[in-house]
């Protein structure tokens, strides 16, 4: 049960974006231009970033909707999202996400956990100053989204299949369709 009074049949996130439409505006237009706006990052590696993020700091619902974003946007789909949330040293991705995942890792532990050896690692493997950057934001903005949705207890949707209803949308239509 939530924290405060939420509509229980809107889960996560969006549940909180109606409870506060004055705050709903920015972090909507935040999801949308990291997940979806210009970037050389496809959007499929943006969404397993967050996802990839939430799984660490332990979000499911942030972790299962942006999960399934990613799954339907990348080659591999669910599979290859378990993988990276199981094993991201075994899991079938490029040398160049999985650098950039191991930045996004070092995030969430901490912003000062980012160091010299992860950006090395990441230039080596063709990472640009651009998703270097993005994936540092996008794995900031995540704990904070993440904390968001976990610290007032929102709720999760009892059906799996509602992740993958969620994912369609938000595809189709970006973040401003998930409110």
């Amino acid at each position: 049960m939530a924290h405060i009074e939420l509509d229980d049949t809107v889960p996560g996130l969006p549940s909180l974006l109606r409870f506060r439409p004055e705050t709903a505006g920015p972090l909507t237009a935040l999801a949308e231009a990291l997940l979806r706006g210009p970037s050389p990052l496809e959007r499929g590696e943006r969404e397993l970033i967050a996802a990839y993020v939430s799984e660490l700091n332990g979000c499911r619902f942030c972790a299962s909707s942006h999960g399934a974003c990613a799954a339907v946007q990348l080659p591999g789909g669910m599979s290859l999202v378990e993988a990276v949330h199981a094993d991201l040293a075994a899991a079938p991705v490029s040398g160049r996400l999985r650098t950039l995942l191991g930045i996004a890792a070092a995030v969430q532990r901490g912003g000062r956990e980012v160091g010299d050896p992860h950006i090395a690692a990441a230039r080596g493997a063709g990472a640009t100053d651009v998703e270097i950057h993005d994936t540092v934001l996008i794995a900031a903005a995540f704990c904070m989204y993440n904390r968001y949705v976990d610290g007032l207890a929102t709720g999760v949707p009892s059906d799996p299949a509602a992740y993958a209803r969620m994912a369609e949308r938000i595809t189709a239509h970006g973040y401003g369709a998930a409110r």
